[in-house]
């Protein structure tokens, strides 16, 4: 699974291509807001290819070798996988999972959306008029509308400006080619998940692979596509020592190489994503606390596991101090049972990720 996600053994410096390669090996890079340490995808990128310029993501997206979209939550995805995804666009058509049928109920407003990119090109929700109604996020009516129209595959993202998105017709965006064709049944869709996803990871089960995509109905869903794909011999069926659930595995793939020396994840990593799995496998338990409140918190507010060639080994509560170009460690944790010195690892892990952030100083207590 390690060997999987194509962790740089040692610090280095990634170019554009490498962003697009790391991607397409992934699968999908999540994206999240927190900023306490960087944003997630920079620290996940960061973790395959080293420091690289942080303008090439925008570049990358506008230019269309990258989009931007729903899969295991808002994701980095290689462009040659959207006609798939098309799927799930086809599906939010109907509706925005979380607003409705947004389209259908604002068609003056949608128009106007519309007709504002089409004539000015790519535009961010702040150049929309309108205030929040209130809620947790608080959308203004625009905003809801270009979400909408961005979920059903009639905008794409065009890059970001800060952390906003620039929302643009796909045409402009995208390849001609990948927005041509009929988009894939469901069917279609969760055959081609399941392989992609255990291709990307190296090895899941079937409930793993379904939370990687986000597909409703679990390992149930997964398992008819699971079961042609291995009698078809590209994916293997492992049965397990510990009598839980078989594991899916690439056929044919050599699962030896290379392995990292040491580096911290993002709390958001693919490796970390199914928690059941992660625990099984590496005995680590994963918590994210950066929604609770501060005297719940057991690790810290926003803690990065340590790897270790291919076990994790602890965990660092870090904050980026941007003012004085500082990666403070607040607190490191070493797992239960972890033998041996962890210094080492801990301080190239560390120097690492500051190289990838941007700190020129790293303070620990």
């Amino acid at each position: 699974m390690v060997v999987a996600q194509g962790y740089a053994l040692r610090a280095r410096t990634g170019t554009a291509a490498d962003v697009v390669a790391a991607v397409r090996r992934a699968g999908c890079i999540q994206l999240d807001s927190i900023s306490a340490v960087e944003r997630s995808h920079r620290i996940a990128l960061g973790a395959r290819v080293g420091a690289y310029p942080e303008p090439a993501l925008s570049r990358l997206l506008r230019t269309g070798r990258l989009f931007e979209y729903w899969a295991h939550e808002a994701c980095l995805l290689p462009v040659e996988d959207y006609p798939m995804h098309r799927w799930r666009m086809a599906r939010f058509a109907d509706g925005h999972p979380w607003h409705g049928n947004v389209l259908e109920r604002e068609p003056e407003l949608t128009e106007r959306v519309l007709a504002e990119i089409r004539d000015r090109g790519p535009l961010g929700s702040r150049h929309f008029d309108g205030a929040g109604r209130g809620g947790m996020w608080n959308w203004k009516p625009a905003k809801v509308v270009l979400e909408a129209l961005y979920s059903a595959g009639r905008l794409a993202i065009a890059g970001r400006d800060g952390f906003q998105r620039l929302y643009d017709l796909p045409e402009r965006v995208l390849p001609p080619e990948v927005l041509d064709g009929r988009p894939p049944t469901e069917d279609e869709f969760v055959r081609w998940a399941t392989l992609r996803g255990v291709e990307a990871r190296g090895a899941l089960t079937e409930a793993a692979a379904a939370e990687m995509w986000r597909l409703r109905g679990g390992a149930a869903r997964v398992r008819p596509h699971a079961d042609a794909l291995v009698a078809e011999g590209k994916l293997v069926r492992a049965e397990v020592e510990d009598g839980k659930a078989p594991v899916l595995l690439p056929a044919g793939r050599d699962a030896e190489g290379p392995l990292p020396a040491a580096v911290l994840l993002s709390p958001f990593d693919n490796l970390l994503w199914d928690r059941a799995f992660l625990e099984r496998v590496f005995g680590f338990r994963h918590v994210i606390e950066v929604y609770k409140r501060a005297r719940e918190r057991v690790y810290g507010y926003y803690v990065l596991p340590l790897l270790r060639r291919d076990r994790l080994v602890g965990r660092a509560d870090l904050k980026h101090d941007r003012s004085e170009g500082v990666l403070r460690v607040l607190a490191f944790h070493r797992e239960p049972g972890v033998r041996g010195r962890l210094d080492d690892a801990l301080e190239r892990a560390l120097a690492r990720l500051a190289r990838v952030v941007g700190a020129g100083e790293i303070a620990r207590p």
